[in-house]
Formats: C-alpha cells, sequence, structure tokens
C-alpha cells in the first residue's frame, strides 16, 4: 500500500517512525527546486520527535531549512509564500486523534504534494536513493519564531478591521487545544470581545476531539447562547479546518459554512467576468447553487486539499474561492492554503453587516443521508464502484467520474467513494428532502451491496 494519502503520509508511530520522516523529508528537499524549506510542527506530543526527523532529512539533502517551530498549517503555508522558499514540510495529523501523525508536504508554489506527485518522493525514501550532501555542504537551520504574527498582520489588510472594531463583536473561540490559540492576538486586533474555550495548547486533546464535528463541539454551541454571541468558531489541530455556530448557537455544517464565505468571494469579485468557484466532488450542491446565482461556475476536484490547490493554482485569477465539506475554506486572494483563521477573519467582517443565521438561511437547503460499507479487498472496491455506476447510468444521473461515481439528480445527487487507507465504501446522498437524501443512500447502499 502507497504511504502518501489524499494530503501526505499518516501514520501511528508504529508506521511513520522517525527514519521514515528524516528520509521522507530528505526526498521531498531534493524533489523541490533548489532553495530553503520551510518546516513546522504542530503540538502533538510525537511533533517535537518528527520534527526534528525531518529537519535532519532537510539538512541532510544540502537544503537550508527555515524553522518556524509549533505552528498552524495556514501560517506555515503563508510563510512558504512570504518567504519565497522552495517547499515546506508541516508536522501534523490535523483532524485525527492524538497517537495519529503525519508529514504534509507543500511545493514552491504553495500546492500541497498529492497522492499521484508524492509516489516519486516514497520511492526515493524508501530505496534511499535521494541524494545526500557531504559533510561540509550540509544545510543550515534559520530560527524564524515570528510566523504567526506576521500572518496576523497581513490578515488584518486583507479585512475591514475597522469596521470590525466599530461593531464590537462578541465571539466565541473554541481552539480545540489545537494550534489556532497561537493566533489569538488577531482577533483581539479586531477589537472582538472572546470567549476563549479549550485555549491551552495540548496534544492531547483534553477539552474536545480534535474533529470540529457537531457532537464534538457542543461546549462551544452552548457558549455562543450563554454569552449572547454574534457567532461561534471551533477549529481542528492545525487549524485548516473550521466551523462556525450562527448567534442562536445553532452548528453549521463545514459545506455552508464554506459556501457562506464563496458567496462573499463572489459579491467581492462582481465586475470580474470568469469567476470560479472549487471544491469537491463530495461537497453539498448548495456552492455550486448559491455561487451560480453570483454569476461563478464551480468547478470540481478529487476530494482532499491537494487537487484543491493544484487547480486553484491552474485558474490563477479566475479561481475566487475554495474549500470542502469538511470546513475547509480557501480565499486565494490571501493564500492557497485552506486558512480556518483567515476564514473566521473574514466572517467576522460578514457579520457586522448580516447576522450569520442570515447569511447561511439565504443558502439552498439540502438534506444529507450517509452510510460506512465494509468490504473485503481492493477488488470489492472495484466492484461496487461499478455496480454504482451502473445503477447511476440506468437512474439517468448526470455522473462525474473523477473520485468514486457521482450522480446529480434534479432533485438530489450521491457519491459512492472507496477509501485509499481503509476496506471501506463510503456513500453520501443529499436532497431537496430528507426522506430523497435517505432514499437514494439506500438505492446506492443495496447495489453495492449486491455486487
Amino acid at each position: 500500500m502507497a504511504l502518501f494519502g489524499t494530503n501526505g503520509v499518516r501514520g501511528k508511530l508504529d508506521l511513520l517512525t522517525p527514519p521514515l520522516a528524516y528520509g521522507l523529508s530528505g526526498a521531498f528537499a531534493r524533489w523541490c527546486k533548489p532553495g530553503a524549506i520551510v518546516l513546522a510542527r504542530d503540538m502533538r506530543l510525537t511533533s517535537p520527535l518528527m520534527h526534528s526527523a525531518a529537519m535532519a532529512g532537510v539538512l541532510a539533502a544540502g537544503r537550508d531549512c527555515i524553522d518556524i517551530g509549533l505552528a498552524s498549517s495556514p501560517v506555515a503555508e503563508f510563510t512558504l509564500a512570504k518567504r519565497k522558499a522552495a517547499g515546506l514540510v508541516i508536522v501534523t495529523a490535523s483532524h485525527n486523534p492524538p497517537e495519529w501523525n503525519a508529514l504534509k508536504f507543500v511545493d514552491g508554489k504553495g500546492v500541497a504534494v498529492s497522492r499521484e506527485r508524492g509516489a516519486a518522493i516514497e520511492k526515493a525514501a524508501l530505496e534511499g536513493s535521494w541524494t545526500r550532501a557531504e559533510w561540509d555542504s550540509v544545510g543550515k537551520c534559520e530560527r524564524y519564531p515570528d510566523s504567526a504574527a506576521i500572518h496576523a498582520k497581513d490578515a488584518l489588510r486583507q479585512i475591514d478591521a475597522e469596521k470590525i472594531r466599530k461593531a464590537k463583536l462578541r465571539v466565541v473561540l473554541d481552539f480545540g487545544n489545537g494550534t489556532s490559540a497561537l493566533s489569538k492576538g488577531l482577533f483581539e486586533s479586531l477589537g472582538c470581545e472572546i470567549i476563549a474555550i479549550n485555549e491551552n495548547v495540548d496534544g492531547k486533546f483534553p477539552g474536545r476531539p480534535s474533529e470540529p464535528s457537531e457532537a464534538n463541539v457542543q461546549s462551544m454551541l452552548k457558549e455562543v447562547v450563554k454569552n449572547s454571541a454574534d457567532f461561534g468558531v471551533s477549529w481542528d489541530g492545525d487549524s485548516d479546518r473550521v466551523v462556525f455556530a450562527d448567534e442562536k448557537g445553532r452548528w453549521i455544517v463545514g459545506d455552508r459554512g464554506f459556501a457562506v464565505s464563496a458567496v462573499q468571494a463572489c459579491r467581492e469579485r462582481r465586475a470580474q467576468k470568469a469567476k470560479m468557484v472549487v471544491t469537491t466532488v463530495a461537497t453539498s450542491r448548495a456552492v455550486e447553487e448559491a455561487c451560480a446565482a453570483e454569476g461563478a461556475k464551480t468547478v470540481y476536484t478529487k476530494v482532499g486539499a491537494p487537487y484543491l490547490s493544484e487547480k486553484m493554482a491552474e485558474l490563477g485569477d479566475k479561481a475566487v474561492s475554495g474549500g470542502e465539506e469538511v470546513g475547509g475554506i480557501i480565499w486565494p486572494r490571501f493564500s492557497l492554503a485552506k486558512d480556518g483563521l483567515f476564514a473566521a477573519a473574514k466572517i467576522s467582517e460578514m457579520v457586522c453587516e448580516h447576522k450569520l443565521s442570515e447569511m447561511a438561511g439565504e443558502l439552498p437547503v439540502y438534506h444529507n443521508s450517509k452510510c460506512k460499507l465494509e468490504v473485503k479487498d481492493a477488488e470489492s472496491k472495484k466492484r461496487g464502484l461499478a455496480a454504482a455506476l451502473k445503477h447511476c447510468k440506468g437512474a439517468g444521473g448526470r455522473l462525474t467520474l473523477i473520485d468514486g461515481v457521482r450522480a446529480d439528480f434534479d432533485d438530489a445527487w450521491v457519491i459512492v467513494r472507496a477509501s485509499g487507507t481503509e476496506n471501506v465504501m463510503r456513500i453520501f446522498a443529499e436532497g431537496k428532502t430528507k426522506k430523497r437524501a435517505e432514499s437514494l443512500m439506500e438505492e446506492l447502499k443495496a447495489a453495492v451491496e449486491a455486487q
């Protein structure tokens, strides 16, 4: 099985070992164009260990290292662009449980390395075929500890900070014991009254699990109501995912939070003729419909941050917004990264004009239904996808086949995808009514199970 997944190499300590981190980072550094490599890590207990191994690999490859230390993924990716570095290694398992860790790799153009592009790096690491420097040519390390403050300073230039200060917003910030707490100063600079929870940076995630799902952010929802806040925010461990609560304490699912941001991005670029919004095939159709009303076309990619950034880099100025269903939001005028920090700052600006409940209420309404099926092996996955394709063709769906099988109907859509790391197939359906979503999901479930 390939080591690279949808976004880097992920695993527990028995798989992602320091020697492997050393080899992957060295191979990546040699794969990049000549230049310095930015290195960052999150707060997980194994991250200092992996960070040291990754740094050793970069220096052994003869590349200089810009070490920003403990930092969020958005700040790390922003630093990559700011310093015009050749690449970036982030030690973080993002939303995974605390025993997991990962290495994420980003090239000098700000595009995350996908499974396909990572194959050459993986091969060189496992074979040990990457070039190591001689003793007198190893890289040097530069410490760069002010990255979060620099990110915040540039973020303030991209939003109407004075409008937010005048509004005197009250905001609940659920840092989830993650790296988002390192950027609390951004919201303090906006003059917000902050009700902070899970603020202590802790790799064991004592406050709640890292993934900001509805079940995991109940404390944030309650604090919004208790404090009569204007809205609430929850981040995952490395701050690339962000979800919101409106002023009534109602959770806003990830792709609807993205849709609110994408609509705003389209309106800010209203005069632009060719506007495109980039998202994955697993994202709610509410995004496409809402952005179409603003004159934008939606472009779909495979699931995963690398595919989003690849497509947005390809589209250039035509891409006005990007994101995905799990709460990833990209403002390309600021960064090609899923930046949950900047996304929350922009929501602050937007809430000065309209309540978050009103903005979310303007979006098309869809209901969803999902399930996960255990399968035996890769061959079973292939048969399952073939069965799903046959069923969707027979039902007259408009097909999208770039990642699994997605079929769109007038009042609903469904996607069947095979996991790249588990013997599992996932089915997600969305419809104008809950009954339609559940019915469509059951149809595809039956088709896949019958293969």
